[in-house]
Order: C-alpha cells, then structure tokens, then sequence
C-alpha cells in the first residue's frame, strides 16, 4: 500500500471516529465489519450514511471477485458474507473453504489459505459455510479463525494467511474429539457457519447431517466448544444433551441420551462482550420427523442457550419447541439489541423461528419480554410416537407468516381456482400449528399439511436490525408441505420411522438424506407444483418482509419481496389480476443502514418453471417498506450482504451465484 494510500486511509478513519455517535453501541462500528452479522450481537447494522435514499440510484458494480477456480463446483451454493477489518476483507471460498483476503477498495487478492485434509475433507457433514472470525489483541496480534471442511479448527495470521503455529497442534485443533463417541467417522459432524470470538475465546458450534431418514437412531452429539484464542486450548464443553446429573439430564426418557445425536448450533452464534456472554441457537435431535426414539422434551435441543463465554457455565436458556418432531430447530443467529419497555431499558435477545414466530428475552436474564404461553398442541396418532401436550406460543410479537393449514390459506384468486385447491387439498389432513406428521392412508389422508414448510417461514439468512430505532426485519416464505412418516426399512434404518413426503403440498421435491435442508441448494427446480394448473397451493403473498418495532411487539409494515415470478404473472388462469403484492417465494438476505434497508431475491423454493431465485437487488425505505430503488446483479443473492468504508467511500458486498453462473463477491458503491 502506497504512502498517499495510507495516509487517506488514515485521515478517513480519524474523521469517522470524530464523528462517530457517542452513544452507538450496537452495530458494525468504525465502517468496519469485524463480524458474520456486522457485531458480534448479529444486528446487521451499519450506521454508514455515504448511501443514502437520494444517490442510491447511482450505484454501480465497480468489482467483481470471482471463485470459479476455488473447487470442483463453481456454481456451489456460496452463503458467505465477509469480514472487513483495517481495510482488508477476509472470507472462505470454494468447497475446500479456502481463507481469502482481498482489498476492500480493489478488490485484489492478497493472500489465500488452502489446506489439503485428505480423505477427510472430501467427506463433509455440511458443503456450504458462511464465513469466518477475527480476532486481535489489539498489540498486533490479529488473527482469522477458520472451521475447515473436515471439522478443524485453524487460526491464521490476518497480515499474511500463515498458521499460527502455536495455536493447538501445528496450528490446528481437532473438533471430532471430545464427543463422546468411541468411533467419529468423517463427514458426520461439521460446520456451516463460522465460530464466534468473545473476548479471549472461541466459541465453536456444529452441523451434523439432515435427518429426514437417517439410518440410525445413534448419531455424534453437537456440543458447544469454548477455546482459549490465543493458545487453542480447549477450556469447556457444553453439553447440549446432558449427561447424568446435569440440569435437563432427565428430559431425555429412556436412556435416549445415550445414543442420541444432533442438538448442534449450524447457525450463526452471536455474544455480548460487555456481559461475556454467548447465545446459542440449538438444534433438534436425530431425526427431523420421529421421536420414538429419544421420548420426552429433550433439552436442550431447540433452545436458546446463554453461556458465560469464559466457562461454558450455563446462565440462562428457553426452549422454544419441545420434542420437535417437525424439524423447526432454531436456524438463524440470535439478534441482540437494546430496547424500551414501557420507559425502561432492557438488554433484549430477539430469536426469529422457522413457524414464523419472534420470542424476545432479557438477555441478562432470560425473562420473556412478553408473556410466553403454554397452549395445548395435538396428539400424534404415529405408532410409538408421543408428542408434547403443549408448545410455547409468545403473546407478542405476532407471527409474521402464516401458521397452521385451513381451506382458508388456499390459493383464492378465482373461484375456479379456489376450488381446485380445496380438492387437491382434501387428500391431506389439516390443522394448527404444531399437527404431528402423519403415516400416508391414515384415515383416508396421505400426509399432513404443514405451514410453514420444514426449512421455514425464516431460514439461515434470519434478519436484521435497525439498532438505533429497535425495528426488527425480517424476510419469510409462505409455502405449504405434505409431511408424512413410513415404517423404515429395517436394513437401511433402526428409526422405526422415517420421514417423507406424502403427494406433494409443496414445490421442492423431496429432500433426500444428508441434503442440505437449511440451504435449498442452487440447482435447476423440476418443473412441478402441488397447486391446481401447477400454481402454488397457499394464497399470496407467498414473500415477503415484515417491519416489527421490538420496543412495542407491534408489526409496523408488511411487504412483498420483490414481484412474482414470470410463469405466475404470465399464468393464463391469472390475467388480469393484480399480482403486484404477491411477491416472490424467496427469503430476501437484510442488510440495514443508517438510511436503507438493502436486500436481494435470495433463492426461489419452489420446484417451478423459473428455477432458481431473480437477480435484483433493492434499496429499501426502512419507515413504508416501499422499494426506492432496484438493480440487477449478475446472478441471484446467495449471502447477507454487508457494508464498510474504505478510501472514504462505502461500498456494499454481496456473494452471489446461480446455477451455471460462478459464485463471486459483488462490490456496489456510488461512482
């Protein structure tokens, strides 16, 4: 870097600092972006302000960083969203998750990290992978964090990409040991999201492979790992099934936790470095739609755990579904911010969920900030099966998509239509949120009628934060699932039951075992549909965003994501309707601003004639919900996309890729 460089660099950091409000003290900070989600509490939020409702027009891609030689799929599904410290953006790329740092103002390349792990790294529990973490002790001593295919842990020096030597073992930790499990085979367990450093340590979680049929009730548990950053010694170890004599150790009946697996964190983890405290989104048991094997509420599995970052000591958790047999675990960071209750200020966590629910704690404590209810849930009638009598439904916020299947959440546009999807629907049993799966022909019907579908409402993209006003958005689908459970083939699975799918319902086709359900892969979609003239079965809008003031627990706006895909406004059975407010089924990927909300298409979930997700990119007006400004890019939203300043400019970087189209790093700034 050039002495001018530097010194512009400089004296635009100083002006920031100068300027900086005294009060700010969530959100990205410095117009850096040290964090997957922007701080360490996942808000999404930067208070940079260079781009604004009134030039947002003239934005422009000024480059473009491209992976198609970072593995043997160069159009892989590429969730990343990367770190900017000091000028420099760092982020893994490829299926191999090579470390990569970049300039942020150029977009050149300043230095990769690949390690080759054998037979190891070619068998991965999770392909995608959102990213990495930084860490420094402010001495220069700065350091990137990564999680390799093969579920180790490695610390880099930032300046160079070089390992740490005298981090664990040559620079490397091993995160299959340690689980309780006498054989851990490769590929069983990973990760898909990047640790999280608080203060001194690492904090690591896991992915383990789907569960819709596993082929065994016994799998490898996913427990919270803390390490101390500096040397990678491991300091404890969270259970997340407790062993005997740990609080919870009872809720797992029948001595299921002995062999029991899963309850890992696959998404992102968030902390306060004030209190030093780590918040842990946790996932459900092995397998997704039977738990004959594993009866009782089994904690912790999807729970919001809070941990002293420092012991691993549990201070507090909530488990938000009991005996999940649904597979609605918890799929997106924890969202902490500051908010006013009724004139007092409370430290909040705000957890979004997959059945499209917003559960708000103290997270000091742990006290909902509004009344949680235990409501009775319906039976199962699955042999061996024994759900849960009730399920906490919070009294606030209201949920954001729609929940549960009546005749009422059936696509109505034209009375024709109606009654087409109340025929296709009759073959299905319906009912509230929190109807159990059910076996195909029980009582006439072949599957149950799931709302949301399994991946979600909300899925891994989660949403984002406006810290200044406390206004939470986040992005939903609305889709229908036909969700049924079989007798297992007893030479493929011990399950008794595993899951699938009974007719259709939904437009994804199946999902088989090990795919990836919290990331639909970006593939070509089979041109089907479960709705009548191969439109969707539930009513529009079938996307969109929702505003909700966390201060209130009240909605402020709804909007649709975007317009509805080309073969639904071309549908000859729809001409002449408006279809401006359906939206389109995709989870739009937030990123707020002092001045925007920013986001894009994200990827399309339906199997239909438009395959995969559109390609625009929005800036939106955070008050109306109104788009002020869209723009396309070269292919569909496939990371948050994120937002820093460098040579005292602000740019946005977003991944994106497509079937056929390379993944690469977008950067968009004013010319």
């Amino acid at each position: 870097m050039s002495r001018t460089r530097l010194f512009r660099r400089l004296s635009f950091l100083c002006a920031l600092l100068a300027a900086w409000p005294a009060g700010a003290q969530q959100g990205a900070k410095n117009g850096e972006w040290r964090y997957y989600g922007g701080d360490a509490g996942t808000t999404k939020y930067s208070p940079l302000d260079q781009i604004n409702a009134q030039n947002v027009k003239d934005l422009k891609i000024v480059w473009q960083w491209k992976a198609q030689n970072f593995g043997k799929r160069p159009d892989f599904n590429w969730e990343v969203t990367p770190l900017m410290v000091n000028g420099v953006l760092y982020f893994t790329a490829g299926t191999r998750r090579d470390a990569v740092a970049v300039d942020a103002a150029t977009g050149e390349t300043l230095w990769i990290y690949r390690v080759d792990e054998g037979a190891r790294g070619q068998v991965v529990a999770r392909t995608v992978n959102r990213g990495l973490s930084y860490w420094s002790d402010g001495k220069g001593d700065d350091r990137i964090v990564v999680i390799t295919p093969g579920y180790q842990l490695v610390a880099l020096h930032a300046k160079t990409g070089l390992p740490v030597t005298n981090f664990g073992v040559n620079g490397f930790i091993d995160l299959t040991e340690g689980l309780d499990r006498p054989v851990v085979k490769p590929g069983t367990i990973g990760a898909s999201s990047p640790a999280i450093v608080v203060r001194d340590m690492v904090v690591v979680g896991a992915a383990l492979q789907a569960g819709t049929a596993p082929s065994s009730k016994e799998n490898v548990p996913g427990y919270i790992r803390g390490y101390d950053v500096r040397t990678g010694k491991k300091l404890w170890t969270f259970h997340t099934i407790p062993q005997p004599g740990e609080f919870g150790h009872e809720t797992w009946e029948g001595d299921s936790w002995k062999y029991t697996g899963n309850t890992g964190a696959w998404a992102p983890l968030s902390a306060d470095e004030e209190l030093g405290y780590v918040y842990i989104p946790v996932e459900m048991p092995t397998g997704d739609f039977y738990g004959g094997n594993r009866p009782g509420n089994t904690l912790f599995s999807d729970s919001l755990v809070c941990l002293d970052a420092r012991t691993g000591k549990r201070i507090w958790h909530y488990q938000l579904v009991h005996h999940d047999i649904w597979d609605w675990d918890i799929p997106t960071a924890p969202i902490l911010l500051d908010i006013v209750k009724d004139g007092k200020k409370i430290k909040a966590v705000a957890q979004v969920t997959k059945q499209a629910f917003t559960f708000v704690f103290d997270r000091v404590t742990g006290e909902p900030v509004w009344p949680i209810e235990e409501r009775p849930a319906p039976p199962s009638d699955v042999p061996g099966e024994k759900a849960s009598p009730t399920q906490p439904f919070p009294t606030k916020p209201k949920a954001f998509d729609r929940q549960g299947t009546s005749l009422d959440d059936l696509i109505d546009f034209t009375p024709a239509l109606k009654e087409e999807a109340v025929k296709i629907a009759s073959q299905y049993k319906m009912g509230p949120l929190y109807t159990p799966p059910i076996v195909p022909d029980t009582n006439g019907k072949q599957a149950m009628l799931l709302l949301p579908a399994h991946v979600g409402g909300v899925n891994w993209p989660g949403g984002a934060v406006d810290a200044e006003t406390g206004i939470l958005y986040v992005a939903s689908v609305t889709q229908t699932e036909a969700m049924a459970v079989s007798k297992a083939d007893p030479k493929r699975s011990d399950m008794g039951y595993v899951g699938g799918r009974g007719g259709g319902g939904r437009g994804p086709a199946p999902v088989a075992a090990g795919d990836d359900s919290e990331a639909m892969a970006m593939r070509p979609a089979p041109k089907t549909n479960s709705g009548p003239q191969g439109l969707p079965l539930a009513k529009a809008p079938w996307g969109r965003i929702t505003a909700i003031d966390l201060n209130t627990g009240e909605h402020v706006w709804m909007a649709a994501n975007g317009a509805a895909p080309d073969y639904i406004r071309n549908h000859p059975a729809l001409k002449g309707i408006d279809l401006s407010n359906a939206g389109r089924p995709s989870r739009s990927l937030l990123m707020v601003t002092k001045t925007l909300l920013f986001g894009g298409d994200g990827n399309n979930l339906w199997a239909s004639p438009a395959g995969a997700g559109g390609n625009m990119f929005r800036a939106i007006d955070k008050k109306t919900g109104k788009t002020i400004h869209e723009m396309e890019l070269p292919a569909m939203t496939t990371g948050v996309p994120m937002t820093y300043m460098a040579d005292g400019r602000q740019f946005i970087v977003v991944a994106v890729g497509a079937a056929g189209h390379p993944a690469e790093l977008v950067a968009l700034a004013l010319p």
